[in-house]
């Protein structure tokens, strides 16, 4: 008779070990020493939740709190970071070409449809800066998902309402273009 004792006072959830695959859900410190199980799914607690690097780990419901508002404000930044560089990007366009074409019209008429290519200086200041905002955009981005990727539903939803959040605050002012030729919309 096999029995599954269940811990209820945990906050984790209950761990399923399956020999052929239970290795491959371990990590922790690279000497073999101190192995943890990483939850494969959802979870509300705040005991032992690792966040990010493995001295950084949440045990108190204070602990919680200040990492929620520092992941919800990580991810508002990353929403701002998106919109700053675009905007940057309009002011650093240096040469503007424009280009007319014909285009049928209705009855059989022809009409010019004109379109606008802007360009970038490789070896410039505007592009460097663009490359670096490119770098920390990308780094945040990924430390957003390896978060959400440790299934606490607390941090889950602090990326969620962050990056919801930015994107309220940020892109309202952000331009739309929209093209009435388009058909397919």
């Amino acid at each position: 008779m096999v029995t599954n004792s269940v811990d209820h006072t945990s906050t984790m959830p209950p761990s399923h070990h399956h020999p052929a695959t239970s290795a491959s859900h371990l990590h922790g410190g690279g000497d073999g020493n101190m192995m943890m199980m990483m939850p494969m799914t959802f979870y509300f607690g705040f005991n032992n939740v690792e966040l990010l690097f493995s001295g950084l780990v949440i045990n108190t419901a204070g602990e919680m709190a200040g990492a929620f508002v520092g992941v919800f404000l990580l991810a508002m930044f990353y929403e701002g970071l998106k919109i700053a560089r675009e905007s940057l990007l309009r002011k650093s366009q240096v040469s503007i070409r424009y280009n007319s074409m014909p285009v049928p019209g209705p009855n059989g008429t022809i009409l010019m449809e004109t379109h606008k290519t802007v360009g970038q200086q490789m070896l410039s200041f505007p592009h460097l800066l663009q490359t670096v905002l490119h770098i920390i955009q990308v780094v945040i981005s990924y430390f957003l998902m390896l978060i959400f990727m440790t299934y606490n539903g607390y941090l889950c939803i602090a990326v969620a309402a962050g990056a919801g959040t930015g994107y309220f605050l940020f892109s309202w002012k952000k331009a739309v273009v929209v093209d009435i030729t388009e058909h397919c919309h």
